[in-house]
């Protein structure tokens, strides 16, 4: 029988501290395990054969937007001493590239544990990150980790800048709408927007950075205790400090007006802005439908939902 293996991951979206935890402050991310990432590898006669979005052919030829998974493989392919082994890589991917929602450490992730699974060796967390860590190391030069632990695990991710990332408990009945602007989110040039404000303007700058920080100590505490009306105030609140940062978006703004005019109790962009994707809290599934057209009318140009079921974290293992 031809051996076939899978790994799987999912996408993340940062809740609260977009920015803010650049300059020492917290960050929430949540999994979102409904967005899936589904690596498998086939064994084959002859040839390494990557097939991805985009992208179908041998490992060799790989580059570009790839260069890092291609890394990642060829090191993975160098430790179990397999570096001529044949087979066939199928990436399936629900993740949108660059909107924020961790596409690259969640590709990672699953080639890792597909890799394992397929030379029927253990994986332990801190194996995982570490590979997960070489390719994003390459995609995005100083990656926090945020990501890839985020993406790997079902848990709330609680990250300090410096620090190891910590699962934090969630008890929350909402539901999030996640939707596209259509405008590749552009990081970079939001960070430099924020770091040119704190050097031209500091004492303006600063206070806003604290609040997101407050906000998002907050922001926990609703988590845990299911205020989903609480916790949707509080990205409200973030969203005012995040456009005053001068990283949202026109496009982002008429999303967010129009989930929030549709009954959302919150709705904020997420990750760099500047384009990219924005979140919307709901009470339920049904005021979910509204914001979805609410939002289709608005001119997103995907839209995600994702639910949690109320209970603890787990522990990272």
């Amino acid at each position: 029988m031809q051996k076939m293996v899978t790994g799987k991951s999912h996408a993340k979206i940062i809740l609260m501290g977009e920015h803010a935890v650049v300059y020492g402050q917290p960050a929430i991310a949540l999994p979102l395990t409904d967005i899936a990432m589904t690596v498998t590898i086939t064994a084959r006669d002859y040839g390494q054969i990557i097939i991805a979005p985009n992208y179908h052919g041998s490992l060799t030829d790989l580059a570009e937007g790839y260069e890092g998974v291609r890394q990642l493989i060829t090191r993975l392919l160098t430790s179990f001493n397999a570096e001529t082994h044949a087979f066939t890589l199928h990436i399936d991917s629900h993740i949108p590239q660059e909107r924020g929602m961790g596409s690259s450490a969640a590709t990672a992730i699953a080639i890792t544990r597909a890799f394992f699974a397929y030379f029927d060796r253990p994986l332990k967390h801190d194996v995982l990150q570490y590979w997960a860590n070489v390719e994003e190391s390459i995609t995005h030069g100083s990656p926090s980790g945020i990501d890839s632990v985020t993406t790997a695990h079902r848990q709330p991710i609680w990250f300090v800048k410096g620090q190891a990332p910590r699962p934090i408990e969630m008890n929350l009945s909402g539901v999030l709408v996640i939707a596209d602007t259509g405008i590749h989110g552009q990081t970079g040039l939001a960070v430099s927007v924020v770091r040119e404000q704190l050097n031209h303007a500091y004492s303006q700058t600063q206070p806003h950075l604290k609040a997101l920080g407050a906000l998002t100590r907050t922001a926990e505490h609703h988590l845990q205790a299911n205020n989903v009306t609480a916790l949707g105030t509080t990205m409200n609140q973030a969203q005012t400090h995040l456009a005053a940062l001068g990283v949202s978006h026109p496009r982002l703004d008429q999303l967010i007006h129009a989930a929030r005019s549709a009954g959302a109790v919150g709705a904020k962009l997420t990750g760099g802005g500047v384009g990219g994707a924005m979140i919307a809290l709901v009470s339920n599934l049904d005021q979910a439908s509204t914001v979805v057209s609410a939002l289709e009318a608005a001119g997103a140009q995907e839209i995600w939902l994702q639910e949690y079921p109320k209970k603890g974290a787990a522990d990272l293992k």
